[in-house]
C-alpha cells in the first residue's frame, strides 16, 4: 500500500481465574506430589502460529472506481499464506458530495460475509482520496457523519469479523493529515472539535467491545483534551469508555527518529508506550532507516505492544528483516503468544468429587488480546466424542499481558456419569461471538507441541481416568 511520508454441551459452571506461562503436553509424564496432584510437563513450540486477531495482514482496497469484491476463497488463501487478518480500505471517491450508494454498501456487506465464511477478520478503514492530485481530499464534516451513520448497521452486524477500525475519513488515505475540510494543522481545542465528532460517531457506531485506532498520539490527546499523564490504567481498561477504546496505528513505523512526524516529543512516545498495554497497536513500515534494523525493531515492538503489521509494505524493511534473521521472531511474537509451562491435576479423579487443576501460562508475544475472548475447560470422552463437558471459566485473556506469567486455578465437580470413564482434557479459548464460537479458525492455539486439535480448535492439556 502506498503511503505518504507523514506520518455446548451440558454442565456449564463458572470459576474465577488468574493466568501464568505456556508449553506442550505429555499426559503420561509427570511427578506426584503430597497433595494428591500430578504434575504434567509441557514443551514449548517454535512454530509460527496462525491465530485470530494478530499478526501480519494482507492489504485490500475497494473503491467506486472498481467493482472487485472479497471472496471466501481469498480469505482462505490468506490463511494458507499464514495470515488471519486483512486490512480492507474503502475509498469513497464518488461520495465526497453525496450519500453512499446502496450498491457500494452491499459490496461492504458481501466482503464482510466473505470474511466470516473464510475464517478471517479485518482491520477496517474508510477514506476519500489516495493521492495529493485526487481532490477533494475528504468530505465535509456533516457528510462524513452521515456516511458513518449509513455504515453503522455494517459495523454492528459484522463486528464479529472486525478486529479494529482505523479512524480514517479525514485526509488522504484517511490518515488525518492532508485535509481540505478539517483544520490541517490543528492547534486549539476548537480546531480539534470536528475530529472529535468523527471519533465519537465511530465509537457510537461500533459495539463497545471494539476499538478505533488513531494515527498519532496527539490526535487522541488533543481531541479529548487530556494530558500526557491521562493514560489508560488497569482500573480503566476495557470498561467501554471512549478513551479505553481509542487505540493507535503508526503507518511510518521505524522510519526516522520521530517516525516521520508521528511523535512530536518524548512525552507522546511515553503516552503510547503506556496506552498500548491496554489498547490495540498496529500499522506499517514506510521505509528502510537506521531505526528499522532488527534489534531496534524488536525493542520497539515490545515497548509499544505491536499486534498487527502490513505484510507488503515497506518491502525494503521486510526484506531486511528476513535477511538479518528477525522476521521469524516478529512473525511469532506479533500480538499475543500463549505458552503453558506447567500443569497440575488431581492424581485420582473420582466422579462426584472435585477435579482440581492448575496451569501456568506465559505470554511471550508483544501484546495481549484486545478484544473479549472466552476461556473454557472441555472434557471429552475417549470412547464417545459426543459425551463432553464444557466448563466456562471466569477469566479475561486481555489481561494476560506480554512478558507476564499468570496462574489459572480451576475446580470442577465431576458429574456422576463420568464414573469409570476416560477423558481428554482441553483448554479452549474461543471467540465469544455466537457465529464464531465453534469455529476452530477463531480459537486461540497455544504455542505448545502436540496440543492443538485443528478440527475442534481445542488445546489438549491432559488425559484423566475417572474412578
Amino acid at each position: 500500500m502506498r503511503r505518504k511520508n507523514h506520518f455446548i454441551f451440558a454442565w456449564l459452571f463458572t470459576f474465577i481465574i488468574v493466568v501464568t506461562s505456556c508449553g506442550s503436553t505429555d499426559p503420561n509424564s509427570g511427578n506426584d506430589n503430597d497433595k494428591g496432584m500430578i504434575k504434567v510437563a509441557y514443551k514449548k513450540s517454535e512454530e509460527i502460529i496462525i491465530n485470530p486477531e494478530r499478526g501480519f495482514y494482507n492489504y485490500n482496497s475497494f473503491s467506486t472506481q472498481d467493482n472487485n469484491i472479497l471472496t471466501s476463497q481469498q480469505v482462505k488463501n490468506n490463511r494458507n499464506a499464514g495470515r488471519s487478518l486483512m486490512l480492507n480500505l474503502y475509498y469513497l471517491y464518488d461520495f465526497r458530495d453525496k450519500p453512499i450508494s446502496d450498491d457500494f454498501l452491499n459490496r461492504i456487506g458481501t466482503n464482510m460475509k466473505a470474511l466470516r465464511e473464510g475464517g478471517g477478520k479485518c482491520i477496517l478503514r474508510f477514506a476519500y482520496s489516495d493521492n495529493e492530485q485526487n481532490k477533494p481530499w475528504d468530505a465535509p464534516l456533516d457528510l462524513v457523519l452521515q456516511h458513518i451513520e449509513q455504515l453503522k448497521p455494517y459495523l454492528t452486524d459484522y463486528a464479529d469479523v472486525i478486529y479494529a477500525v482505523e479512524a480514517g475519513f479525514i485526509g488522504i488515505w484517511g490518515e488525518w493529515y492532508y485535509t481540505e475540510n478539517f483544520v490541517m494543522s490543528p492547534q486549539t481545542i476548537e480546531d480539534y472539535s470536528s475530529r472529535k465528532k468523527v471519533l465519537e460517531a465511530l465509537l457510537n457506531s461500533l459495539p463497545k467491545e471494539r476499538m478505533i485506532c488513531v494515527r498519532t498520539p496527539s490526535y487522541k490527546i488533543n481531541s479529548f483534551n487530556i494530558n500526557y499523564s491521562d493514560t489508560i490504567t488497569a482500573s480503566k481498561a476495557y470498561n467501554g469508555s471512549f478513551l479505553s477504546r481509542l487505540g493507535s496505528h503508526n503507518d511510518c513505523f521505524l522510519a526516522s527518529s520521530n517516525d516521520v512526524g508521528t511523535f512530536n516529543n518524548s512525552q507522546e512516545r511515553a503516552f503510547w508506550e503506556s496506552e498500548t498495554k491496554y489498547t490495540v497497536m498496529g500499522g506499517e513500515t514506510c521505509g528502510l532507516s537506521n531505526y528499522s534494523a532488527c534489534e531496534n525493531a524488536i525493542i520497539q515492538m515490545e515497548k509499544y505492544h505491536w499486534s498487527y503489521l502490513n505484510s507488503d509494505y515497506h518491502p525494503s524493511v521486510l526484506s531486511n528483516w528476513k535477511a538479518k534473521g528477525c522476521f521469524e521472531e516478529i512473525s511469532k511474537r506479533m500480538g499475543y503468544r500463549f505458552v503453558i509451562t506447567e500443569g497440575e491435576f488431581t492424581k485420582e479423579p473420582r466422579a462426584g468429587e472435585k477435579l482440581n487443576l492448575k496451569l501456568k501460562i506465559k505470554n511471550v508475544g508483544f501484546a495481549s488480546p484486545v478484544n473479549p475472548r472466552n476461556v473454557e475447560l472441555v472434557l471429552v470422552s475417549k470412547t464417545n466424542a459426543s459425551e463432553a463437558y464444557k466448563i466456562k471459566i471466569n477469566a479475561d485473556p486481555r489481561k494476560w499481558f506480554a512478558g507476564e506469567e499468570h496462574s489459572l486455578d480451576i475446580t470442577y465437580t465431576l458429574p456422576a456419569q463420568t464414573r469409570n470413564n476416560e477423558y481428554n482434557v482441553y483448554l479452549n479459548l474461543p471467540d465469544p461471538a455466537p457465529a464464531l464460537s465453534a469455529r476452530p479458525e477463531y480459537s486461540i492455539r497455544l504455542a505448545n507441541q502436540d496440543m492443538w486439535n485443528e478440527e475442534t480448535g481445542y488445546n489438549k492439556i491432559h488425559a484423566i481416568s475417572v474412578k
